[in-house]
C-alpha cells in the first residue's frame, strides 16, 4: 500500500516508541511525510535521528511536545504547516497508564486525583487538542483521515489496565462518536483501532507474570507487536478506507471477540 497520488502528510502523537514509533516508520515507508512528537526529549530525538537516517529528512519532522499544553500543541501544528502544508492524517497514539510500586496497574481506590488528571490530559484532552487543530485542515480539502488508538481496556474487563487508562480509553470511544457525527458529507472518516497485549515499554516484561497470564487467553497463541497495530492504521489512513467510518476495530488475537 501506498500514499496513492496525492501528497501525504500525517501526525502522530507518541510518535518516538512502541507503537506509534512503528506507525511512523511505516506510513513513511508508504511515502507519506510524518511529523511525530513526544514527550522524552532524549528519546524523541533518537528516535527521530534513525527514521531520517531511514527516510531522509525530507520525510521526518519531529520535536519535544507536551500533549498537556494547548499551545504547544498549536505550535507544532503551525511548524508542521509551515514545513510542508496542511496535514491531511492524524494518528492519535499517545498514552500513558499509571502503576503502582510492585508495576501492576494502580488499583482504582489508590489513584489520585494527580494521576487521575495526567491520565486525562494526556490520553483524552491533548487528543481533542489535537483533532481541533487538525480539522480545519481536513475540513477544508474535504479530505482527511483520524485514527484513534483506544484499548481493550475500555472493551472488556481490564485486568492489567488502571482506571484512569480504561476511562480515559473509553471517553475516547465517545469522541469517536462524535467525530463521526460531525464529519458527515465533509470526506474525513474517524476510526478506532483498540489494541490487546501488545508488547511495548508501556508493558510489562514479556516473560512477566502477568503476560504469561494474557498469553493462556490469547486463541492465536502470541502476544501482539506494535506491528500488528500498525498495519490496520496504515490502512485506516490510507484513501482505499474511504467507506470505514465511525468503527472501532480490536486487534487483540481474539482476547476479546465483539457480537
Amino acid at each position: 500500500m501506498t500514499a496513492g497520488a496525492r501528497e501525504r502528510i500525517a501526525v502522530v502523537t507518541g510518535g518516538s516508541s512502541g507503537i506509534g514509533l512503528s506507525t511512523v516508520r511505516q506510513l513513511a515507508s508508504e511515502g507519506y511525510k510524518v511529523a511525530f512528537f513526544g514527550q522524552t526529549r532524549q528519546r524523541v530525538s533518537a528516535a527521530g535521528e534513525l527514521l531520517i537516517s531511514q527516510f531522509g529528512k525530507d520525510a521526518i519532522l519531529y520535536r519535544c511536545v507536551d500533549i498537556t499544553e494547548p499551545t504547544a500543541i498549536i505550535g507544532f501544528f503551525d511548524t508542521v504547516r509551515g514545513h510542508w502544508g496542511s496535514p491531511d492524517t492524524l494518528i492519535c497514539n499517545a498514552g500513558v497508564s499509571p502503576k503502582a510500586k510492585d508495576g501492576k496497574a494502580a488499583a482504582f481506590v489508590e489513584t489520585t486525583i494527580e494521576e487521575w488528571n495526567t491520565v486525562l490530559s494526556t490520553n483524552l484532552i491533548g487528543h481533542v487538542l489535537c483533532c481541533q487543530c487538525i480539522l480545519p485542515d481536513l475540513i477544508k480539502r474535504r479530505f482527511g483521515r483520524i485514527v484513534l488508538v483506544g484499548s481493550i481496556a475500555s472493551r472488556a474487563v481490564p485486568r492489567l489496565a488502571g482506571s484512569a487508562y480504561t476511562a480515559s480509553k473509553a471517553a475516547l470511544s465517545g469522541c469517536l462518536r462524535s467525530l463521526v457525527s460531525t464529519l458527515g458529507g465533509t470526506g474525513v472518516t474517524a476510526n478506532m483501532v483498540a489494541p490487546g497485549h501488545i508488547v511495548t515499554g508501556m508493558t510489562s516484561p514479556v516473560d512477566s507474570d502477568s503476560n504469561r497470564d494474557a498469553l493462556s487467553r490469547i486463541p492465536v497463541g502470541r502476544l501482539g507487536s506494535p506491528d500488528d497495530v500498525t498495519a490496520l492504521i496504515a490502512f485506516l489512513a490510507s484513501e482505499s478506507a474511504g467507506f470505514v467510518n465511525g468503527a472501532t476495530i480490536d486487534v487483540n488475537g481474539g482476547e476479546y471477540v465483539s457480537l
